[in-house]
């Protein structure tokens, strides 16, 4: 018997990978050179540098099936890279992006606890606003 997978119901890995490779398609088309860097490694998911080489940035992609709140794990002070973006929507048409830096994450993120656990999201009414949603400007062009 096999499964069936709905279009909005990928596993994580797949999702992931929609996000990040939808965030290099942008940023290309930015004429930024990206690099993904190796899936499931710590530290940042894409380097991209300016075409002439005088400009380099990291980013760390959080890529949602639909909007909900993002994960950050059980500590904020060891984000890594220069922006940070949220791609949601990613099994739909037309993934939306959202820019931020680290330290707005930081400064945005939720602390919830259950069983004397700590776990850190950014909750949708903190990413989703006109200040980040699409805010490509905050990155700049390659050229």
């Amino acid at each position: 018997m096999t499964s069936r997978v709905m279009p909005n119901e990928r596993n994580n890995q797949v999702v992931g990978n929609v996000g990040l490779f939808f965030v290099c398609y942008r940023l290309s088309r930015l004429d930024w050179n990206v690099m993904p860097t190796a899936r499931n490694a710590r530290g940042v998911d894409v380097v991209i540098y300016s075409q002439d080489g005088s400009r380099t940035h990291t980013l760390q992609v959080k890529a949602l099936s639909k909007g909900s709140p993002v994960p950050l794990g059980g500590s904020i002070e060891r984000f890594f890279g220069d922006y940070f973006v949220i791609c949601r929507n990613v099994v739909l048409q037309t993934p939306e992006c959202f820019i931020l830096t680290p330290a707005e994450v930081r400064q945005l993120a939720h602390r919830g606890g259950k069983y004397g656990v700590t776990s850190y999201w950014l909750q949708p009414k903190h990413y989703e606003t006109d200040q980040f949603r699409e805010s490509r400007e905050r990155i700049g062009r390659g050229v």
